[in-house]
């Protein structure tokens, strides 16, 4: 059911749909990242920049550093920004899901623009946890037997930590356009198994560079899936929180 179901998820990732929100994202991701370049700089040069004027080469030194951090900075940031911004479309996501795979089942109901914002920025939480390990694991030099030790650990502590609150917020969001919190807490305490093994899937998915920007995409639409598997095997009548 979860390879079915990611397969689904990854048939449809490069959908127009899917490409509009994900390129959305990044866009919003793109300006917002050179919006604060341009006032790190422009701070820099009226603030700092004069105090240095009786030193010339402290003043380029600092100019030096200052591209070389806002560079590397940016890279480190377009990942969880760009999580962010994903966020707070995902409903659309999973109406396209929805309409796509299951066209004779009711929709779910768009979330609140607060649940909506607070899920976003949990996750984006998370994906700065899971860019700071893997910054991390990369700066670690493998040199011997116990360094390849620490890393394979923390590799694992990556995997198992963000599958099981990837599985479980993501798990949340898809279920909560159907049913109320505590219809959905129940219903993922009956599947605990099936969505932390759907949540290393999205980790997996995370941990490779560059597709890792479509990770909320991929995520939201693989639990649609793992949703509505699970509803099938838990058919109890759901009232809905926003009402219907």
């Amino acid at each position: 059911m979860l390879l079915q179901s990611a397969r689904l998820a990854i048939s449809q990732l490069f959908s127009q749909p899917f490409r509009k929100v994900f390129w959305r994202s990044i866009g919003y991701t793109l300006l917002l990242l050179v919006i604060a370049w341009f006032m790190l700089e422009s701070a820099v040069s009226t603030i700092l920049l004069p105090y240095l004027g009786a030193w010339p080469w402290v003043a380029t030194a600092m100019v030096w550093l200052l591209g070389t951090g806002m560079f590397i900075g940016a890279g480190f940031l377009i990942a969880p920004v760009s999580a962010m911004f994903a966020g707070i479309f995902l409903d659309d996501i999973a109406l396209e899901v929805e309409t796509k795979h299951y066209p004779g089942d009711p929709p779910g109901r768009e979330l609140p623009v607060s649940a909506a914002v607070w899920l976003a920025a949990k996750f984006t939480v998370l994906v700065i946890f899971a860019n700071l390990l893997a910054l991390l694991l990369v700066l670690l030099p493998g040199i011997n037997m116990m360094i390849f030790f620490l890393l394979n650990v923390n590799m694992m502590i990556f995997f198992l930590l963000n599958g099981f609150l990837l599985g479980r917020e993501f798990f949340q969001f898809a279920a909560m356009r159907f049913a109320s919190e505590d219809e959905v807490r129940a219903l993922r305490k009956a599947n605990e198994g099936v969505i932390f093994l759907g949540g290393m899937i999205i980790a997996g998915f995370m941990a490779i560079p560059l597709l890792n920007l479509a990770t909320p995409i991929f995520a939201a639409a693989l639990m649609v899936h793992v949703h509505k598997s699970c509803r099938s095997k838990y058919p109890q009548p759901v009232t809905h929180p926003f009402g219907r």
